[in-house]
């Protein structure tokens, strides 16, 4: 991987881990496309990166993650995140396998692109505008739509945002608080992949470089398009991003239906 490759995964992951069309998805087609989907130091980063991403939800909403006395906020991050932590330890070969598979990546675009477009219509009338006022039992219900993410293509942020608008959360708290349960969930699984793959680092010491490059450039990234989340998610709601990810899930089956491999 050279460093302009690294930099422009880092920008597709600071671009899209906050909003509804799937990180993860984004990348692997984004590496298949420049030909190193296949190695093994490209698929940690495009894990590791996520770290630069969740740091600017830490920046940005710093009076939540700083704030001790409000003990009840970790708690209810805790049971959220702990759903997709023990299935994704449970689950990781069979994850790792499907993400080497735009088509697996494409279909999920689709048929996630289908859900956005109705799910304003589902989720009427919430009565919680705010993390604060769910319980432990819903945190952890959203943690269980957060487990749907683990199908690369799927994306993290709409699964949680659709559990929280489950939960009578408004559109608003609900993506906030997919943006707060992003933390931990991201922190685990990078720390997890770091222990697992760290001979990647050790043996291989410009792949550090890499990383650290890698994170910055997502942090940066991120930090604006949070805001533009946000703002688009008040005003236009998901059909907008339901429309992206289904024409990017049609046009990645037809180049593969055309017999490409989406590979240089």
């Amino acid at each position: 991987m050279s460093i302009l490759e690294a930099v422009i995964i880092a920008i597709v992951e600071g671009l899209t881990e906050f909003i509804p069309v799937s990180s993860t998805g984004h990348m692997i087609i984004v590496s298949s496309i420049m030909g190193i989907n296949k190695d093994e130091f490209t698929k940690l980063f495009e894990v590791c990166i996520q770290l630069g991403a969740i740091l600017a939800v830490v920046v940005l909403y710093y009076k939540k993650f700083f704030n001790l006395s409000k003990l009840q906020f970790y708690v209810r991050l805790f049971f959220a995140v702990l759903p997709a932590l023990i299935l994704g330890y449970l689950l990781g070969d069979y994850i790792d396998a499907a993400l080497e598979k735009p088509a697996v990546v494409a279909a999920m675009l689709l048929l996630g692109g289908i859900v956005l477009l109705f799910v304003d219509k589902w989720f009427k009338n919430p009565t919680i505008d705010s993390e604060e006022k769910i319980s432990y039992f819903q945190a952890i219900r959203i943690g269980l739509f957060q487990c749907l993410a683990l199908l690369p293509g799927v994306s993290r942020s709409a699964a949680t945002i659709i559990g929280g608008m489950q939960q009578k959360m408004t559109r608003n708290a609900a993506a906030e608080f997919s943006f707060f349960l992003a933390v931990p969930t991201m922190a685990a699984a990078t720390g997890y992949k770091l222990l697992k793959h760290h001979e990647l680092i050790t043996k291989y010491p410009e792949n550090l470089k890499l990383l650290v490059i890698g994170n910055i450039v997502a942090f940066v990234v991120a930090m604006l398009a949070i805001k533009f989340f946000i703002g688009t998610l008040k005003k236009y709601g998901f059909k907008m991003w339901g429309y992206y990810r289904i024409v990017v899930g049609l046009a990645i089956l037809v180049f593969l239906a055309m017999g490409y491999s989406l590979e240089v």
